[in-house]
Formats: C-alpha cells, sequence, structure tokens
C-alpha cells in the first residue's frame, strides 16, 4: 500500500510540474503575441500621434510615465472584459468623453503658446501637473480603440496575464519611438510654434472623436479634420519659411567695462 500511496504521489506531482510548465510557456506565447498584435496596431495610430505631442511640450520621462501608467490600466480593462466579463463597452458617450479633453486641451496648449514664460518653468511644472492629463487623456482615447478591441480578443484565448503583460510591453515600445521623434523635434524647431502645432493636433484629435465617434458621421470628420490639418500645414511651412528668412539679430561692439579703481 505504502509504494503504491508513493507512485500516486509522485505521478501526481510529476503532472503538477508539466501543468506548471504548460501554463509558464502559455503564458510566454501569449506575452509575445500581445505584444507584437499591438505595437504593430499601435504604429501610426493616433496615440502614437499624441504622445509625439505631449513630447513636444514636456519631459520625455513623464511622457512615457504617463503612456506606461495610461497602457496598464487600459489593457487591465481589456483583459477583465475580454476573459472574465466578454461584454463590450459604450463607444460614443466615452468618444464624447475623449473629444471634450482634446479639445480643452488645444485652447489650454494654444494660450499657452501666447505667453511668453520661460521654457524652463513650463517644463519644470510637468511632472506634476501633466502626468494625470497624459493618463487620463490616453484612457480616454484608447478605449474602444481597436488596440483594445485586439487585446479584448486575445484575452478571449490566451493565458489574461501573459496578454496583459505583452499588450502594455507593446503599447510602451511603440509610443517610446513617437516620444523619441518628440524629443528630437523639440530641439530642432521654437517653442511657440511647437505649443501651436500641439494645439493643432489636439484640435485634429477633438474633432476626429466628435464627429467620427461620438456623432457617427464620418464623412463629415473627413472632411473638416483634412480641411484643418490642411490649413495648418500650409500655415506651419510659411512660418518655418518666415523664421529661416528672418535675420540674425546683430551684436554691437562690447563697451569696456569701467574701471572700479
Amino acid at each position: 500500500m505504502g509504494e503504491t500511496f508513493d507512485r500516486m504521489r509522485d505521478k501526481t506531482e510529476f503532472n503538477s510540474a508539466v501543468a506548471r510548465r504548460v501554463e509558464r510557456l502559455c503564458m510566454l506565447a501569449a506575452t509575445l503575441v500581445s505584444l507584437g498584435v499591438v505595437f504593430l496596431a499601435e504604429l501610426g495610430d493616433k496615440s502614437q500621434l499624441m504622445t509625439m505631442t505631449y513630447a513636444l511640450r514636456y519631459r520625455w520621462w513623464v511622457v512615457l510615465s504617463g503612456v506606461a501608467i495610461a497602457s496598464f490600466l487600459v489593457h487591465g480593462v481589456s483583459v477583465t472584459i475580454g476573459h472574465f466579463l466578454g461584454m463590450t463597452l459604450p463607444e460614443r458617450p466615452i468618444a464624447l468623453g475623449a473629444a471634450i479633453v482634446f479639445l480643452l486641451f488645444a485652447i489650454w496648449t494654444w494660450r499657452e503658446s501666447r505667453d511668453n514664460g520661460d521654457e524652463e518653468v513650463r517644463t519644470a511644472v510637468a511632472p506634476r501637473h501633466v502626468l494625470l492629463a497624459i493618463v487620463s487623456s490616453f484612457v480616454l482615447a484608447e478605449l474602444g480603440d481597436k488596440t483594445m478591441l485586439a487585446t479584448v480578443a486575445l484575452a478571449s484565448d490566451y493565458n489574461w496575464a501573459g496578454v496583459w503583460i505583452g499588450a502594455t510591453l507593446g503599447m510602451v515600445l511603440a509610443d517610446g519611438v513617437a516620444v523619441a521623434v518628440g524629443v528630437v523635434l523639440h530641439k530642432q524647431l521654437p517653442e511657440r510654434f511647437l505649443h501651436r502645432a500641439a494645439a493643432v493636433l489636439f484640435l485634429l484629435f477633438g474633432l476626429w472623436m466628435l464627429f467620427n465617434g461620438a456623432l457617427g458621421w464620418h464623412l463629415a470628420a473627413i472632411a473638416i479634420t483634412a480641411a484643418i490639418a490642411a490649413v495648418a500645414v500650409i500655415a506651419g511651412v510659411v512660418a518655418v519659411i518666415r523664421l529661416r528668412r528672418a535675420p540674425a539679430p546683430e551684436v554691437g561692439p562690447m563697451e569696456p567695462s569701467p574701471d572700479r579703481s
């Protein structure tokens, strides 16, 4: 009897070890698949443009931290919906809320571009005041987005923890590319120009979500955002040409300092 129980215990331990190994492999596979799917889905998506817009104005680590927190929250909701609840979110109310947020950001950013504050002062207050704005705007923008829907679909078939980790990493990596682009542009272009460009991008995001997402007017959304984008591009090109053609300020001869002896 003792040998029989020992064999049964050994077999149970062996089966448990195999099950744990299979579970780890399933989690790894879910992580890699979700990372690849979300990374590719984010390329060229509005989230990348939003990230670049924030990186034009604020420190890169603040922006990336906000993106990481928002990604963790959004994909946590996606996994909960796909794996545990099997439900959908109301798209139009969420799109309306996101549209209002981005339109307010556009007004705020444009007003900041008219101020003469120092750049270092604005970036210094960013960690205290902007992180919540970045997180909230990303959460609202991603709810119901194709990236979230992809995560919901993956969570219904794969290991939920692996999907959560992989989707979060995929979004952070993709938006990290946008942060790098924003940092480079921030070093090359004037501060006032960057603030106004960011305001226009926020305006386009808000109008697109309002007409396309909240109201369902697809053609109107395309026409309005395309017209505003065209006008903004032309105005931006003209502004850059004027800045490059503007003569450099002349520096007069330095006067000798008076003798203090």
